[in-house]
């Protein structure tokens, strides 16, 4: 199980596109325009794993000055706080940086069915177009809809306007 944000985010893109992830680098640093989305993936990848860094960074900073029986000097106290913020900017920066990866493979998802679906919107048009669809022997037919009414439901008095 997959345990840092970059660790999540390379296994979604190599479930994704069904290769390891050296693999994949190399196609999308030959071939940029072939696959915008696996470029889009690798570069977001590319800033996650710096972010990632920073975030494993101030993680240690932090831990440092308040490693357990250390008591802080009055002025490690800024340098406590400003690093605290550093790490949850750190984290919310990864976090984003892994939904905009999750949102690409999305996209390469929601895409990926329009290469196939020329034969079956195709077959979907003839069927709409012969306004029948297969009887099923044995099924009963659907009961028939009642007719929109228009008009008000009950006979007014008044004036109409």
């Amino acid at each position: 199980m997959p345990t840092t944000t970059l660790d999540q985010a390379t296994s979604m893109i190599e479930n994704a596109w069904g290769q390891p992830l050296k693999v994949l680098e190399g196609l999308a640093d030959r071939c940029p325009n072939e696959d915008p989305l696996l470029s889009c993936a690798i570069q977001t990848r590319t800033a996650l794993a710096m972010t990632d860094k920073a975030v494993t960074v101030h993680q240690d900073r932090l831990h440092a000055l308040s490693r357990h029986g250390y008591v802080p000097d009055f002025y490690e106290l800024d340098r406590i706080t400003e690093t605290a913020v550093k790490l949850r900017v750190a984290h919310a920066e990864s976090r984003a940086y892994l939904q905009a990866i999750r949102r690409v493979v999305e996209a390469r998802e929601a895409a990926a069915p329009e290469v196939e679906a020329p034969a079956v919107r195709l077959a979907q048009a003839a069927v709409a177009r012969s306004g029948k669809t297969r009887h099923v022997p044995g099924a009963a037919p659907e009961p028939s809809s009642p007719a929109a009414v228009v008009g008000p439901s009950a006979p007014t008095t008044g004036p109409r306007r």
